[in-house]
């Protein structure tokens, strides 16, 4: 900390070369923060994942459905205390672009998702309204629903037995909410009767998605999922039995592999700054070779100069990538709220920080090396004639 003073003026000599170049690492580590939490966001699967749910589904694939007689098979194993299932829909509201998660459920969906509230009322208007459907009340919100609308769904998979399309008209008959705010996302969703869609879909009649079970005790969650898929071994319905964050993990990774995805950006992203931030650290030792020459003169030895190299490529690095992290750290429950609950992205966590730390100071090391190299090694006498 003895130059400090010294490194900040040199990196400020140059005010607005230094300040666009600030602006870039910092748009760079923004960007950095807020893909991370993207991909914290997956790999950690939904924030409403109980340790005492777990997912039954295809052992091949998510999109293979599992013959109904399954449930009561399921529902016998010792150790399961309750049992859902449900259908992906796959449909959207009005146009394309307004696609939403709308799944067919059983009736025992809110037993096994207490967090998910409805009116006692309303439940009971579903269970007797064979078109019947519940929405969250931020989608609700979203679309400008009520109760007692009709709300048309357009499918992309199942055609309607009535219309002889894929388009299916539910009626609204109640919303359902979460308290917890890091579950509003849930909120996001549409739901309507399964036995309502098995009967009026054109095939795959007597199938069901997945299931989701209630475990009586956690702690023999191995237990109940090994006895749950010896069922159908070897059959041509073989099932996997996993966590509901690993379920929701197979969702996203539909997607692709989120983690190369954000490396492969990311690593565009720090190859361009590191050009951009070699480029002007470069330029600035260039026109300070007589100032440095200058310096060794007065008595400032090699490795002093080139202390004072690095610590400029390092600050200048270190002080746009926090700037950087802490906009992230802003913007990132701004963009979840704004989302109404879509996107629940956690805060720029601890990990990330240390990340994003260390990630800082290695550039900087790298884009000061050879600047500092060339101060170090400088002539005075050459660098005082200019040549």
């Amino acid at each position: 900390m003895k130059y400090f003073h010294l490194i900040w003026a040199a990196l400020f000599r140059r005010k607005t070369r230094t300040t666009l170049t600030l602006l870039s690492v910092l748009a760079a580590f923004l960007l950095f923060g807020l893909l991370d939490a993207v991909r914290v966001a997956f790999n950690s699967g939904s924030d409403a994942a109980g340790v005492d749910r777990m997912v039954v589904s295809s052992k091949y694939s998510i999109i293979q459905g599992l013959p109904q007689s399954l449930i009561a098979r399921v529902e016998a194993v010792p150790g399961v205390k309750n049992v859902t299932w449900s259908n992906w829909f796959g449909g959207y509201y009005q146009d394309r672009k307004n696609q939403m998660v709308n799944i067919a459920i059983s009736p025992r969906q809110f037993e096994v998702y207490p967090e998910m509230i409805v009116p006692p009322d309303q439940l009971k208007a579903f269970e007797s309204t064979r078109t019947g459907a519940l929405v969250g009340e931020a989608l609700a919100k979203r679309w400008g629903w009520k109760i007692g609308d009709k709300i048309p769904i357009s499918g992309a998979i199942y055609p309607n037995k009535a219309t002889g399309d894929t388009n299916w008209t539910f009626d609204l008959v109640g919303m359902f909410h979460v308290k917890d705010e890091k579950l509003r996302g849930m909120e996001q969703q549409l739901f309507f009767r399964w036995d309502y869609f098995d009967e009026a879909n054109s095939y795959g009649q007597h199938e069901v998605g997945w299931l989701v079970i209630q475990v009586a005790d956690p702690n023999k969650s191995d237990q109940v999922a090994k006895a749950i898929d010896a069922i159908s071994a070897n059959s041509d319905h073989e099932t996997k039995t996993q966590t509901e964050q690993a379920f929701n993990l197979s969702f996203a990774k539909q997607l692709g592999d989120i983690g190369l995805i954000v490396s492969a950006i990311m690593g565009a992203v720090f190859f361009t700054l590191l050009l951009l931030t070699g480029n002007t650290m470069a330029q600035a030792v260039r026109e300070r070779i007589p100032e440095l020459a200058t310096l060794k003169t007065m008595g400032f030895s090699d490795k002093t100069v080139l202390g004072l190299v690095f610590g400029e490529a390092i600050l200048l690095v270190v002080i746009g990538g926090v700037l950087g992290l802490g906009l992230a750290s802003i913007l990132l429950p701004v963009i979840s709220s704004a989302s109404g609950g879509m996107l629940q992205l956690p805060p720029v966590v601890a990990g990330t920080w240390v990340t994003g730390l260390l990630m800082m100071i290695g550039i900087g090391v790298l884009v000061g090396l050879l600047p500092a190299l060339r101060a170090m090694r400088l002539n005075i006498v050459d660098a005082l004639a200019g040549r």
